[in-house]
């Protein structure tokens, strides 16, 4: 039976787990892949910083209170990221305004950020917003229900400050909403290996991985901190160091196959190694690294109090 890899295929096979077929699920993992790759050659220097603890936490709670897919969280938390990289940097690549220059070297910036603050609960409500228009699975966050939910949570504000904000988003992003987000990975990648290796039971690993997704993006700070010291093997690794390893930390398609693999160790330990095997086999990404984020991440879900290298 032919197996479906990150790389191109003429075959077409029934599919053993889902509904896509073989070439639409071929196609999904061969796009997934280049545009992995893509945003790995083309990440900023803001990379991440919009994906602390609390404010992907706020995300999620949003998206809980509100009955809605959890695609729909992790979709806003990348449309989030893009908007605020894209806006910070215009802001930073416009020259001050001349009555401005004369002022304090920072006044400007500082009076921007204090206005910009007030409005972030709300930039932040619109991503979930736009989100949950795009996803087939949740029902849409129409302006009478933001209205009210933002109420709910202390920010009186109008329908057409909701709308004034969306579209505000909108134009930041120059329209292009289909960005992807490690959800999506997990569930392809799911989906693949389930074609491949029928006897894994990636139903029941599926509900778990979403449990094991959103653990690693709230805890993605010390999880990734210890992943840096278990592959350079340095407790204290210099700047540089940290600076090459944001390809790690952006890399969608390793917290992909990380993921499955942290839930195939807790449901079914005995199929670890097959399902490591045949997650490197269809995303080219070594057993060694998967093993790695597999280990650093168990060790903070059990509570080990250093670095695991695996061998």
């Amino acid at each position: 039976m032919a197996k479906i890899v990150c790389s191109t295929s003429s075959e077409n096979t029934n599919l053993k787990f889902g509904e896509a077929s073989y070439v639409l699920l071929t196609d999904f993992l061969i796009n997934l892949n280049n545009r992995n790759k893509e945003n790995i050659n083309s990440l900023s220097k803001c990379s991440g910083d919009f994906k602390e603890k609390r404010l992907m936490e706020y995300i999620f709670l949003i998206t809980k209170e509100l009955n809605l897919d959890p695609l729909v969280g992790y979709h806003a938390i990348e449309l989030l990221q893009r908007f605020m990289v894209k806006h910070l940097t215009d802001l930073f690549s416009t020259p001050t305004p001349q009555g401005a220059a004369a002022a304090e070297p920072r006044s400007y910036e500082d009076a921007f950020f204090d206005k910009f603050k007030k409005k972030f609960p709300l930039i932040v409500f619109s991503c979930v917003q736009l989100a949950s228009k795009l996803s087939l699975h949740s029902h849409i966050i129409d302006n009478n229900a933001a209205v009210h939910f933002l109420h709910s949570v202390g920010h009186s504000v109008s329908k057409q400050t909701v709308l004034e904000s969306e579209l505000m988003v909108l134009k930041g992003l120059e329209f292009r909403l289909n960005a992807t987000n490690p959800l999506m990975y997990v569930e392809i990648l799911l989906e693949v290996l389930g074609y491949n290796e029928p006897s894994v039971p990636v139903e029941r690993l599926y509900h778990l991985c979403h449990h094991v997704l959103q653990y690693i993006s709230l805890q993605r700070t010390d999880i990734y901190d210890s992943l840096l010291m278990t592959t350079t093997r340095c407790l204290s690794p210099s700047r540089e160091q940290r600076e090459k390893f944001v390809t790690v930390t952006e890399d969608c398609m390793l917290l992909g196959v990380g993921v499955i693999a942290v839930a195939t160790f807790i449901l079914y330990v005995k199929k670890w190694e097959q399902v490591v095997r045949e997650l490197s086999h269809i995303t080219g990404i070594s057993k060694k690294s998967i093993s790695d984020f597999a280990h650093v991440t168990l060790m903070h879900i059990v509570g080990t109090s250093s670095p695991v290298t695996s061998t």
